[in-house]
């Protein structure tokens, strides 16, 4: 959770000053008031109150009216010239808040900050080095591309395959007698041959039935029978 106390909130003569005369009388006025080297720290430093701040989000928002990384008031990020970079601090990189800190560190001391003795945050120190030129130092992240969805793979149909050919169900070959003295033609049935030999059915059956088989009904051209 952020703590918000303190937070730039007792603003001194300058500030006050800067703040009546608005936002261009800021710009004017601080830059005669700029952060010497007696009135700077080094980065390292200002990350560390910014992790107190912040939780180390250079790019926060949270709409409780301070903004940024050091949780600047609107009226403090233009006192302390941060309005030549960006509205808000929030909308600023991170060096553009360090150098605009650094302002306000010589405008107001540590004290501007709730989170000064979290950092060690002190009036005297080296200049921060940091790159104000627009896009440097950033922290705020990239946004992340969408990664392009492949374009569907079309898998073709296989091929229908032709049936397999049927194979025709193989006739039984008719036994035959070579010792038989009657071939059977197309056509004949036993009773037929019984009645053409003056005898009947079963008699002819009976006596050729290792030949026709089990079934009387059934006899083949080719056959030879015994009558």
């Amino acid at each position: 959770m952020l703590i918000n106390k303190g937070k730039h909130r007792r603003p001194s003569k300058a500030v006050r000053v800067a703040t009546l005369a608005g936002v261009a009388g800021a710009a004017v006025a601080v830059p005669l008031m700029g952060a010497s080297s007696a009135s700077a720290a080094s980065v390292a430093t200002w990350d560390a109150v910014a992790q107190c701040e912040s939780g180390g989000n250079w790019s926060i928002n949270t709409g409780n009216n301070y903004y940024g990384g050091l949780q600047f008031s609107q009226s403090s990020w233009a006192a302390a010239g941060g309005t030549q970079y960006a509205p808000r601090a929030d909308l600023a990189t991170k060096s553009q808040q360090i150098a605009a800190a650094e302002k306000l560190l010589a405008i107001q001391g540590p004290g501007a900050w709730s989170c000064a003795g979290a950092g060690n945050l002190t009036s005297g120190g080296p200049a921060a080095s940091v790159d104000t030129s627009s896009g440097s130092g950033t922290t705020k992240a990239a946004p992340q591309q969408k990664a392009e969805t492949p374009a569907p793979q079309h898998k073709s149909a296989p091929a229908p395959q032709a049936p397999a050919p049927q194979q025709q169900k193989s006739q039984p070959v008719p036994k035959s007698d070579p010792h038989g003295n009657y071939t059977v033609k197309s056509g004949d049935t036993l009773a037929k041959i019984a009645k053409a030999h003056g005898t009947n059915w079963k008699s002819v059956y009976a006596n050729n039935k290792s030949v026709i088989g089990g079934n009387p009904n059934l006899i083949f051209p080719g056959q030879k029978l015994s009558i």
